[in-house]
């Protein structure tokens, strides 16, 4: 009688680890956040823009300020924090979310760890904008609906009529600060086509500039925050004055740069249109 022998299987590394991968528990699968706190401007719009409204559990004390936030429609019946601890222990939040969201004065005195967070930087460029969309999108539960808004922007964006040699511009704000290169605004005059003016004077991010110097540069555009179209204070005062009348005005809300997000779309849309109904000649204007 002939004995059959069954030989054990061949065990090579390659094996063994595939066979520890099968057997080892995958890792926990975050839950989707239902109590997300902004607690910053910035951060409070791309939630508004990217979250279920029942996920929203509270936004910071500017969410609903239309002069500061392009989203401040969205807010109506939500909670706007007031700026204490005890509001964020006492919704229990399983997401906090903002820039420097572990350091946020609202923040100050709870425990550090005690809730997850997560950090949303400055957006100074588009791609910067981007990363905080897939960011906030991504640790919301909604990485879909990031890429939609991403891919809805890019498209916008490619739309624009593309201008060259459009001239000079700066952008001049109350009391005479000008905003200058490395920074948002300074990216996107240059994607409309334009040169900021702080580069050409040599200024710094954030500078004050006097009322003779402007005057004496003599850009070609000044880009002008829509609520300092009239004159309130002596903040605004000095950007009517006679000196700087010959510049043509671009009037953009103030919401659509204080912070990177999807306003950046309409702050160049909104540039273009009106660089176009002032006469930009068809010479500077090239084929899409």
């Amino acid at each position: 009688m002939l004995m059959r022998y069954i030989l054990p299987p061949i065990v090579t590394a390659a094996t063994a680890a595939a066979a520890f991968a099968a057997a080892a528990p995958s890792a926990p699968v975050q839950a989707k956040p239902r109590r997300v706190v902004s607690v910053n401007l910035c951060s409070d719009q791309l939630l508004l823009a990217l979250a279920d409204r029942s996920q929203i559990a509270a936004l910071s004390s500017n969410a609903a300020d239309p002069q500061m936030s392009a989203e401040a429609a969205r807010t109506p019946g939500l909670r706007i924090l007031k700026g204490s601890a005890e509001e964020v222990l006492a919704i229990d939040p399983d997401l906090i979310i903002g820039t420097t969201a572990r350091r946020a004065p609202v923040l100050a005195g709870l425990k550090p760890g005690s809730f997850r967070t997560l950090d949303v930087p400055p957006s100074e460029s588009y791609e910067a904008i981007k990363a905080s969309i897939r960011d906030v999108a991504q640790a919301i539960g909604h990485a879909e609906r990031g890429e939609a808004l991403i891919a809805r922007m890019d498209r916008d964006l490619a739309a624009l009529p593309k201008l060259h040699n459009a001239g000079v511009a700066t952008y001049y704000q109350r009391r005479g600060f000008m905003t200058g290169t490395g920074t948002l605004v300074d990216e996107l005059m240059q994607r409309v086509g334009l040169v900021n003016l702080a580069g050409r004077l040599g200024k710094p991010a954030l500078a004050q500039v006097s009322l003779e110097e402007m005057a004496a540069a003599q850009p070609d555009w000044m880009i002008v925050e829509s609520a300092t179209d009239r004159v309130t204070d002596q903040g605004t005062e000095m950007l009517h004055h006679p000196a700087l009348a010959g510049i043509k005005r671009i009037s953009i809300p103030q919401a659509w740069t204080v912070c990177g997000g999807p306003a950046y779309v309409l702050a160049a849309q909104g540039i273009i249109r009106q660089m176009q109904a002032q006469g930009l000649g068809r010479r500077q204007v090239a084929a899409k």
